[in-house]
């Protein structure tokens, strides 16, 4: 039985740290502007996690959304 609240509390301790560190990406992405991989260009709109490609990016103006990864610069 102690290894199940073991488990369990280690699996919601690593559940807030994602979600900590999602908010903090947020924080400071959103409303930069961005130049992608592929050209595209604008400014993050939005960002999700993913859970098979983890962070995505929406750019305001362009419909879809885009791996964290593709991002060629953003703006400092």
């Amino acid at each position: 039985m102690d290894f199940c609240k073991s488990w369990s509390r280690t699996g919601a301790e690593r559940a807030i740290n994602i979600l900590r560190e999602l908010h903090a990406a947020e924080e400071e992405l959103v409303g930069r502007a961005v130049v992608m991989s592929d050209g595209r260009a604008g400014t993050i709109d939005r960002i999700d996690l993913d859970d098979l490609h983890g962070l995505r990016i929406s750019i305001r103006g362009h419909e879809g959304r885009w791996p964290v990864s593709t991002v060629k610069s953003i703006q400092s």
